[in-house]
C-alpha cells in the first residue's frame, strides 16, 4: 500500500526552468522601462508618467506569477479537460473581435475594456496546442490515417487560422500554423500528408489573399486601402527599406540604426537613442532593438544565448514526460515561444517581413505576458513528471510489475510453470 502511494506522487518542478521563466520575465520589464519610460513621461496620453508602461506590465506579471504557479500545481492531463471551454471562450472572442475592434495597423486584432486591450489570438495560440495535443495523443496509431486521424486535425487548424485571418492577422496566423505543424510533425504524422498540407495552405492563402484584392477592388474603401498599403509596405521595406526611408522603410531603418549604434558593447541601460521618439513601438514590438543598441553584440548575443537555452530547457523537460500528450503539449507550448521570438527578431533585424508580432516575455504587452506565465506553468506541471527521483520512478516500476504479476491471466501462466 506504502508503495502504491509513493508510486503516484509528482515530482518537483524543474527549477532551472522556473528560475529562467522569472528571469526573462524581469529581464522583460526592466527593457519595457529603459524602452518607454522617456516616451510616456512627454505624453499627455500616458498621464506624463514615466512609469505608465512599467507599472501595467508589472501589474500584469503578477497576474501571469499567480497564475504560473496555479496551474504548475495541476497535473497536465487534467488539462484535457479543463481547456474545452477556454478554447471554446476563444473561438468566439475571434469570431466577434472583427466586428468590433478598431483596426491598428491594419489588423482588428483588440477588445477594448477600458484603457486596457485584450487579445483574443493569444489564448488562440495556446489552446490549440492543447486542443492538438490532447487529440493526436489520443487518436495514437490512427493518426497516421489520412481520413480518420489527420483530417480532423487540419480542419481544427484551418478553423483557427481562418478566425485568425478574418482580423486579418497575417503573422498571428503564420506562428499559429507553424506551431501546429511542429505538432503534428512530432504526432508522428506521414510526411506526405504534410508536404499535401504545406502544398494546400499556400494554394489556399494565394486564393484567400487573391479574393481579398478582388474585393476591394470592385468595393474599394479607405480602410481596406490602408490596411493593403500597410501589408504591401512590410515587403516593400524588407527588400530595399532606403527606397522610401520617411513611410514604409522608416521603421526598419530606425530598427537597424538602434541595433547599428550599439557596437560591439552597447551605449548602456537607459542610454539608447533611437528610443527617443525615433524607434515607433520600442516597448513593443522593437525592444530587440533597444536591447541591441543598450547591450550591444556582446549583450545581444549573451541574451540570445539565454533565450535559446531557456527554450532548450523546455524542450528538455516535454521530452522526457511519459505521456504523450505532456510531450506534445510542452514541445507545442516552446515552438509557440521560439517560433514567436524568430519572427519578431527576423523581422526587425531584416531577416524576415516585419510581421509585427511581440518578442515573448520581453515585449510590453499584457495579454502575451499573462498567456505565456499561465502556459509556463503548464510546462513546469508537465516537468514535475519528468522530474521523479530515481527511487520513485523505481517503485513506479515496481507497483506496475506487480499488477501485472498478480493479474489473473498471468496467476492462471504461474500454475501451470
Amino acid at each position: 500500500m506504502k508503495d502504491s502511494k509513493e508510486g503516484t506522487k509528482r515530482g518537483t518542478p524543474d527549477f532551472q526552468l522556473l528560475i529562467l521563466t522569472l528571469l526573462m520575465v524581469g529581464f522583460g520589464i526592466i527593457m519595457v522601462f529603459s524602452s518607454s519610460s522617456s516616451i510616456a513621461l512627454v505624453n499627455k496620453g500616458f498621464d506624463y508618467d514615466p512609469l505608465y508602461f512599467t507599472r501595467r506590465q508589472v501589474i500584469f506579471g503578477g497576474i501571469g506569477l499567480l497564475g504560473m504557479f496555479i496551474t504548475m500545481n495541476i497535473p497536465y492531463e487534467k488539462f484535457k479537460k479543463l481547456f474545452v471551454p477556454v478554447f471554446l471562450l476563444a473561438i468566439l472572442m475571434l469570431i466577434i473581435v472583427p466586428f468590433v475592434a478598431d483596426k491598428i495597423n491594419g489588423a482588428a486584432s483588440w477588445f477594448k475594456i477600458g484603457t486596457l486591450g485584450i487579445q483574443p489570438t493569444e489564448l488562440a495560440k495556446i489552446t490549440t496546442i492543447m486542443y492538438l495535443s490532447a487529440l493526436i495523443s489520443k487518436k495514437g496509431e490512427r493518426f497516421r490515417d489520412l481520413r480518420t486521424g489527420y483530417i480532423p486535425v487540419m480542419v481544427i487548424v484551418g478553423f483557427v487560422a481562418g478566425l485568425i485571418m478574418l482580423q486579418p492577422d497575417l503573422g498571428s496566423c503564420l506562428i499559429l500554423v507553424a506551431t501546429a505543424g511542429l505538432i503534428i510533425f512530432a504526432g508522428g504524422a506521414n510526411l506526405k500528408h504534410i508536404l499535401g498540407s504545406i502544398a494546400l495552405l499556400v494554394l489556399g492563402a494565394s486564393i484567400v489573399m487573391g479574393a481579398g484584392a478582388l474585393w476591394d477592388k470592385i468595393n474599394p474603401s479607405e480602410t481596406a486601402a490602408a490596411s493593403n498599403d500597410y501589408k504591401i509596405g512590410r515587403f516593400k521595406a524588407f527588400i530595399d527599406p532606403w527606397e522610401d526611408p520617411q513611410h514604409t522603410g522608416y521603421n526598419l531603418i530606425q530598427s537597424l540604426t538602434a541595433i547599428g549604434h550599439g557596437g560591439v558593447t552597447g551605449t548602456g541601460f537607459g542610454q539608447g537613442i533611437q528610443k527617443l521618439h525615433y524607434l515607433p513601438n520600442a516597448y513593443n514590438d522593437f525592444i530587440f532593438s533597444v536591447i541591441g543598441e543598450e547591450f550591444g553584440f556582446i549583450g545581444t548575443i549573451i541574451f540570445l544565448l539565454f533565450y535559446m537555452y531557456f527554450i532548450w530547457r523546455g524542450l528538455l523537460v516535454s521530452l522526457r514526460c511519459s505521456s504523450p500528450f505532456g510531450t506534445l503539449m510542452g514541445v507545442g507550448i516552446m515552438g509557440l515561444i521560439a517560433i514567436q521570438a524568430f519572427v519578431n527578431i527576423g523581422g526587425v533585424t531584416r531577416t524576415i517581413p516585419i510581421t509585427g508580432v511581440t518578442l515573448p516575455f520581453i515585449s510590453y504587452g499584457g495579454s502575451s505576458l499573462l498567456v505565456m506565465m499561465v502556459a509556463m506553468g503548464i510546462v513546469l506541471s508537465i516537468s514535475r513528471d519528468s522530474s521523479l527521483p530515481v527511487k520513485q520512478e523505481r517503485t513506479k516500476s515496481v507497483v506496475i510489475k506487480e499488477s501485472a504479476t498478480h493479474h489473473p491471466k498471468n496467476q492462471r501462466r504461474n500454475r501451470h510453470l
